[in-house]
């Protein structure tokens, strides 16, 4: 049983609770990627809370179904630790719900998975406007990383990864997001992008932002143009 209200750890608490043998998501049946997801999610993002809060009664008519999956949502209890049979839970309950069934058993795409726990599901507005190259904006609940492989880069921070991606699809970033969730590249068993990527603890959006005043480089002064 989890509180209706259970604010996302920090610092020491964070690491008291969930460091340690037998804490975090028990992974089971391909789950892996809905493990991940949720506890980032859930865990600590503070934002992500609060627009569940918010935006949730009106993503489903039937108050006792939604209570049923903000239960299941809202998994992170003072021990620290989720069962498998609490996950597969609601992989039934997401099949159940007219879904793809193989949600019960498969490894699905992260962002096709987010998507339906956003939208369908928690009724939450997407967190990101983006443009690219001053086309029609879109939106969207998380930026997947697309790059080709660069020899200089061996092993990359996020802040790098974000940067030359968005670079190479002439993407800018309409207004701050509440909450940037970002994908990694992508990868299988036989090739691996990078071997490690570094964790950028902060990440500096100045030069991903659209129509945003930036420093010349040259004079210091508020630029004007703009060079790849």
């Amino acid at each position: 049983q989890v509180p209706d209200s259970f604010p996302p750890l920090r610092n020491e608490a964070a690491a008291r609770v969930l460091r340690g043998r037998m804490k975090g998501i028990q992974g089971h049946c391909n789950s892996c990627y809905m493990d991940a997801t949720l506890f980032r999610l859930y865990c600590n993002l503070s934002i992500i809370n609060k627009k569940m809060k918010r935006d949730f009664t009106r993503a489903c008519s039937d108050r006792t179904k939604s209570n049923g999956f903000k239960r299941r949502l809202l998994f992170v209890s003072r021990t620290g630790f989720v069962r498998a049979r609490s996950v597969m839970h609601l992989r039934e309950q997401l099949t159940d719900k007219g879904q793809c069934s193989s949600f019960t058993n498969a490894e699905k795409d992260p962002e096709e998975f987010l998507n339906l726990i956003m939208h369908q599901i928690l009724g939450i507005e997407p967190l990101l406007r983006l443009q690219s190259g001053g086309q029609k904006e879109q939106d969207c609940y998380c930026y997947q990383i697309f790059m080709d492989k660069q020899e200089d880069l061996v092993v990359p921070d996020v802040q790098q990864l974000v940067e030359r991606s968005f670079l190479s699809s002439d993407l800018k970033l309409v207004e701050i997001p509440s909450c940037f969730i970002i994908q990694m590249p992508r990868f299988g068993k036989e090739y691996k992008m990078f071997s490690k990527i570094i964790p950028s603890l902060e990440l500096d959006i100045t030069d991903l932002l659209l129509d945003s005043p930036r420093e010349c480089c040259v004079c210091g002064n508020v630029a004007t143009l703009e060079c790849s």
